[in-house]
């Protein structure tokens, strides 16, 4: 249980706000089940080589700092609760008015004297540390690494006193990759800036593990200016994976129900219905299509996507439109399956297909003015997904990737809207199927202004339970255990090019607005999705930047 700490002030006026007598940390809603046994996913510990790592979530309070005039500052917690053997790299911050949910890696050698050199162990204490900065009560310490080693984090105290070494280890350099400061813990509002960070390189071959301690600096920095790092996987067993039945379990218990908007036309359905209800491969030089197997095994298989091929609905006016309304009773997920954060975490990748995407529409609200761009958004084979990021030490779902158009967010679990157990909701936006988090309209443009492309979302009686339907299409780290489904090798278009004029369409109507919004619709216009000016045939997943890298926010 957390005490009360005293309101005050210091030379710089800083503010030091009273701390709730408990302060509770987040939990799921429900309790984890027992997974299913096998490997060493969520045993609670992991190899990485040399050393074994294990997650602590287990904090004490520090101290808390809110500049002057901030509404909100930031909170320092020392992780406690340390396996035994273990070592931690450093403390965990978060913002003071957010719920308490972290988690830092501690570590321990794994004593192999196969690999290990008895002179540079892969821990060592610092030498010392350097105060980065202090007001009043609170000093950030940076440790002072030896010759050939490097620090993971910072140290909290509420005195002058330097923190004793025995506080944290500092890691040998081979062990590390370079990190980047990413999330904006607390920003420009003070002499003090806090960052999250994360592997320079991420994806799913990339061995870049973090560690959950932040970065912080008393200037503005960039990514060349840092000076931290993260630990690197160096064994490629990646033994904290899950197994086949484990990843099945774990989809079972955390897959999301994904709702469609009340008025949407164009729902999903499977590919094989896309196919068996008249989808047409054309080639380059050709007039006609040719019809497709349900499985696609005569569809061109691998090379990249080099403008040769594409799929276009039914060449019949009625199957055309009976196919664009999809046909969610076929409809499932296509789950792919991979290492995340150098294998202490799995993504599973769940893909959406869907025939057709419709036009988008364009908002202005202070006019309450919505206006359906004609065919501007429309296209052919629509694919959309959400990723949930599972901790490989426990099984317990971090967060959910919501893909909207050309990027996306990661949302905390802490941040999710939950329907039944740990099942979170997915809401699919009408006629674009972009993904989000809560229901309401979103608008890619200015949200500020209430000006740009309108995404609503809601509940309706239209949905998929994605732990129940659904087809795991790949999985490569379990080394031929998934069989990859033929359409999946369709490297080219699952659609014909389309161009529009749609700045000639934003013109038109910006030319009847009032003169004060005339000219902000004018400077936005550049920032608005990509669909508005036409788009290249969408490829399929495997196609895709974040099927083997990151995903795109």
């Amino acid at each position: 249980m957390f005490g009360f700490e005293c309101c005050c002030g210091d030379k710089d006026g800083e503010f030091y706000p009273l701390l709730p007598e408990e302060m509770k940390p987040f939990r799921l809603p429900s309790p984890l089940p027992q997974w299913p046994e096998g490997q060493g996913f969520a045993t609670g510990r992991i190899s990485l080589g040399e050393l074994e790592v294990a997650i602590v979530k287990d904090f004490e309070f520090i101290a808390s700092y809110t500049p002057k005039k901030s509404k909100t500052g930031v909170t320092f917690y020392k992780p406690v609760s340390i396996p035994e053997g273990f070592f931690t790299f450093g403390y965990h911050c978060q913002l003071t008015d957010k719920q308490l949910r972290g988690h830092v890696i501690v570590a321990r050698d794994t004593q192999n004297t196969a690999v290990t050199d008895a002179e540079f162990p892969p821990l060592k204490s610092p030498l010392g540390y350097d105060l980065i900065w202090s007001s009043n009560s609170v000093y950030v310490w940076k440790p002072a690494p030896p010759e050939g080693y490097r620090a993971l984090g910072f140290v909290v105290t509420i005195d002058e006193d330097e923190p004793d070494v025995e506080e944290v280890r500092c890691v040998r350099d081979d062990l590390t990759e370079d990190c980047l400061i990413d999330d904006v813990i607390l920003g420009s509002s003070s002499d003090l800036r806090v960052w999250n960070t994360k592997a320079i390189k991420t994806g799913m071959f990339c061995k870049g593990v973090t560690v959950g301690t932040f970065f912080c600096s008393t200037d503005s920095v960039n990514n060349d200016d840092i000076n931290i790092c993260c630990l690197r996987n160096m064994d490629p067993k990646l033994e904290g994976m899950p197994n086949l039945d484990q990843v099945k379990a774990l989809i079972d218990h955390y897959g999301p129900t994904v709702y469609f908007h009340p008025d949407e036309v164009y729902l999903p359905s499977s590919v094989a219905w896309f196919f068996e209800n008249g989808a047409l491969l054309f080639k380059k030089g050709k007039s006609e299509g040719r019809s497709i197997d349900s499985g696609g095994s005569n569809l061109p298989q691998g090379g990249k996507n080099d403008g040769e091929f594409w799929l276009d609905l039914p060449e019949d006016e009625n199957d055309d439109n009976f196919v664009k309304n999809g046909n969610l009773e076929s409809a499932e997920l296509y789950v792919h399956v991979k290492p995340a954060l150098g294998g202490t975490f799995t993504d599973i990748a769940m893909w959406i297909f869907c025939p057709f995407n419709g036009p988008v529409t364009f908002t202005i609200e202070l006019l309450n003015l919505n206006i359906e761009m004609n065919k501007v958004g429309e296209h052919v084979g629509d694919w959309e997904h959400y990723t949930l990021r599972i901790s490989n030490f426990d099984g317990e779902l971090g967060s959910v990737y919501f893909s909207e158009h050309s990027g996306g967010e990661w949302v905390d679990a802490s941040e999710l809207e939950f329907i039944e157990g740990n099942k979170p909701i997915v809401y699919s936006s009408k006629c674009g199927h972009a993904s989000f988090p809560n229901a309401g309209t979103y608008i890619q443009g200015s949200t500020k202004l209430g000006i740009g492309v309108k995404n609503d979302v809601d509940k309706s009686d239209r949905f998929i339970d994605s732990s129940k339907k659904y087809q795991i299409i790949a999985a490569e780290y379990l080394g031929g255990v998934v069989e990859e489904p033929d359409w999946l090798q369709y490297m080219r278009e699952w659609g014909p090019t389309v161009l529009y004029d749609g700045r000639s369409e934003l013109e038109k109507i910006i030319r009847h607005l009032p003169f004060f919004i005339r000219l902000t619709v004018e400077t936005l216009i550049d920032f608005f999705p990509m669909e508005l000016y036409g788009e290249e045939g969408p490829t399929g997943p495997k196609e895709k930047d974040n099927w083997y890298g990151d995903e795109r926010c």
